[in-house]
């Protein structure tokens, strides 16, 4: 076969060192030069404080620095590049052609790598709730950094032990406690281990101490952030021995499975945004699951706001009232999640792939299809940013290469280790479809180029070929940095704000106040205020030829998802339709005839009046932009500001924080 020009298949031995590779005379063109960075420079914004880690000086790295570092250390990790396949490489991702996952972003070409080595580069995993060790997965994979998508349906949880009855366990701030909790993820991980175990199998009593844990805010090397402190862990502790108590001789229902792993991902996230994000699986005709977001009916816990909710339905009949309650905003819409459709097919023009019986659900997002333990490894292509369907195969290939070496990767879970040899799937994703349509017809070349490519690589590395190899992902931190509309979704509207959130301690909170950026803390679903994080309202507007919601009703959005999967994603497409109420005949009509062959997994989003507080977008008019607009100065040096942390939501959504 003959590949894009500068791909190559070399010999193992001959490929170039990390050291090799990149040399100055290369780089020099593109030092200290930054890339058209995407909204008025909230792209820009997003990247120092996203992707930029602090060098030894105190300084922050500048963009063509990242991007050495994460190809060197993509080199490092076996990708397998040759002189010109980096150089090409580095080129397009500097040009914002395409780009490495934020995880990968991040991480690539660091220390992290080689202590942790899977989990550092990969986004997401995905659970089912079987069994006790099942909640320690998900507090350790969260604390990594990850996010995981879990199943409550009946099926799973069935298998879950009664309750144990008459255990106590209480907290000591002593060190003549049972246990003395460690100050790291282990230790926290191992308190949540042995809870689990006393309320599952021995019903033993013992007491715990968090004199060890270090104090709130303090800074976290290797993953970034910063720390909880002790009282989080306590106080989720407390909450879900609660839930335990509750149901003592009895066996867990979905809406408890639900609140605690809800419970642990708040335990998680305090004082660090951006460190979590769950997506819950449950039951079509779970009721109890169906209103676990219905504020409408109840007070909801705060800590419900941790997972997007989806049920599990492999046709429109299942699609009950409750289900639809929430379309006419009654608490939270709930997305939809094939599964049968996800086994047994990859791109829907290919018709009926190898039954993949194994998958259960999806990450956070739900573009990944996903078995029990399995993580997704993401990249993707910005597609309005490239100029031929030969760059774009150039791109999609360079990339892989990547991503297939991260999987070959250590993990500290030796299944996921085992599923993913197995499968080595991957998620190659596509954005910014919506600023230039047309080059959708691209994408049946480049997906058969990139399996083509799959299957000779994978042949002389000796590993298996990919089950599967593409997504559409909902891509909202990296289409920031563009400035382009997220994934597969149309620009929100012409004129919008777009909310990132921060930690409260940031030292660019203070600088965005003083530039007149507006700052609020985060409010919860019963009108709390969390001090820890606060919401900051950047003002943008959409490219002249992007196409926005108003531009398309929900059935052409849906009609978009389509073609993305028929021609593009042989996973699936996440995205959110916008819709207004009175589209939910046609939406209901289209979905009765295309959803049991059409649609693998998509959320819906009312598109004004929705009920989300501080919601990730907000439409505004031309004149409320320029007013705002005006009264915003521009960050002039954001290198002068010093290592941080800001989460600007990763989903459409604003479900997902992960980077």
């Amino acid at each position: 076969m003959t590949y894009p020009v500068g791909i190559m298949l070399l010999p193992m031995n001959k490929f170039p060192s990390p050291e090799e590779i990149l040399p100055e005379s290369f780089l020099s063109k593109y030092r200290r030069k930054n890339p058209k960075w995407g909204f008025n420079g909230l792209g820009g914004i997003i990247f120092y404080r996203t992707y930029a880690r602090e060098k030894p000086d105190g300084s922050l790295e500048r963009w063509d620095e990242v991007v050495e570092r994460c190809v060197r250390g993509a080199q490092k990790i076996g990708a397998g590049y040759s002189l010109q396949e980096a150089e090409d490489l580095y080129d397009l991702v500097f040009n914002l052609k395409c780009n490495f996952a934020g995880r990968m972003l991040w991480q690539l070409g660091t220390s992290t790598v080689e202590r942790f080595g899977l989990p550092s580069l990969c986004n997401c995993w995905f659970i089912t709730m079987h069994e006790p060790e099942s909640f320690c997965f998900l507090f350790e994979h969260l604390m990594l950094g990850g996010g995981v998508g879990f199943s409550v349906k009946r099926e799973h949880i069935h298998e879950l032990p009664k309750i144990q009855k008459d255990f106590r366990i209480e907290h000591l701030p002593t060190k003549d406690a049972d246990f003395i909790v460690s100050d790291k993820r282990e230790g926290w991980v191992e308190l949540l281990r042995k809870v689990c175990d006393s309320a599952f199998n021995t019903g033993k009593s013992f007491t715990y101490s968090t004199i060890l844990v270090r104090g709130a805010n303090e800074k976290i090397k290797g993953f970034g952030g910063t720390a909880s402190g002790p009282q989080i862990l306590i106080d989720g502790m407390e909450k879900i021995l609660k839930i335990f108590a509750s149901r003592e001789g009895k066996k867990l229902r979905s809406i408890d499975v639900l609140d605690i792993c809800n419970i642990i991902g708040s335990i998680v996230v305090a004082g660090n945004v951006r460190r979590s994000a769950e997506i819950a699986i449950g039951d079509a005709d779970d009721t109890l699951f169906l209103k676990a977001k219905r504020w409408d009916l109840m007070t909801i816990p705060a800590w419900r706001s941790m997972s997007n909710n989806t049920i599990d339905a492999d046709d429109y009949s299942y699609l009950s009232n409750d289900f639809w309650s929430g379309y006419n905003g009654d608490g939270e819409a709930y997305g939809l999640f094939n599964k049968d459709l996800c086994r047994k097919f990859g791109r829907l023009i290919d018709g009926p792939s190898p039954k993949e019986d194994k998958i259960e659900g999806v990450n956070p997002c739900a573009e990944a299809n996903l078995e029990h333990g399995e993580p997704c490894d993401l990249a993707e292509l910005y597609i309005h940013n490239l100029s031929s369907k030969e760059e774009a195969a150039k791109a999609a290939i360079l990339l892989y290469k990547t991503q297939k070496a991260v999987l070959t990767l250590p993990s500290i879970s030796k299944y996921t280790e085992k599923v993913v040899k197995k499968n080595m799937r991957i998620g190659l994703g596509v954005t910014g479809i919506c600023e230039d349509l047309e080059k959708m017809k691209w994408l049946d070349y480049v997906y058969k180029e990139l399996k083509a490519f799959d299957a000779e690589w994978s042949k002389q590395r000796g590993w298996n070929t990919s089950v599967k190899l593409t997504v559409v992902k909902p891509s909202g931190t990296l289409s920031l940095l563009a400035g382009c509309s997220p994934g597969g979704h149309p620009a929100y509207s012409k004129y919008f704000i777009r909310r990132v959130r921060m930690a409260s301690h940031d030292k660019l909170v203070g600088i965005c106040k003083n530039l007149g950026y507006h700052v609020e803390y985060v409010k919860n679903f019963d009108g709390s205020e969390k001090h820890d994080t606060v919401v900051i309202e950047f003002p943008c507007e959409s490219a002249t030829t992007a196409v926005t919601a108003k531009d398309l009703s929900a059935v052409q959005q849906l009609e978009i998802m389509k073609e993305l999967q028929t021609y593009w994603a042989d996973q699936s497409v996440s995205i959110t339709v916008y819709y207004k109420k009175e589209e939910l005949p046609a939406i209901k009509e289209w979905l009765k005839e295309n959803y049991k062959t059409s649609v693998k997994s998509v959320s819906f989003l009312l598109h004004s009046d929705h009920g989300f507080l501080q919601a990730p977008y907000e439409e505004i008019d031309v004149e409320r932009y320029t007013k705002i607009k005006s009264q915003v100065k521009s960050l002039i040096d954001i290198s002068l500001v010093g290592s941080g942390e800001i989460e600007s939501q990763e989903c459409v959504n604003g479900a997902c924080p992960i980077k």
